[in-house]
């Protein structure tokens, strides 16, 4: 294996590791800005309002 392969195995794996942790992300935002749950509500509603992230 030369460098240059291990240099593009290397990218391609950060680069997967970044595109899943966003999703993961996105995913829980997602969820908790969209629930009806009141629990689920109150338990994220301060974290949303100090990432920006509308809720009313």
């Amino acid at each position: 294996m030369n460098a240059m392969t291990q240099t593009a195995a290397k990218t391609g794996t950060a680069l997967a590791s970044i595109v899943f942790a966003a999703l993961v992300g996105a995913t829980v935002i997602f969820f908790a800005g969209h629930a009806q749950s009141a629990t689920l509500h109150d338990a994220a509603h301060d974290m949303r309002h100090a990432t920006g992230f509308p809720c009313h």
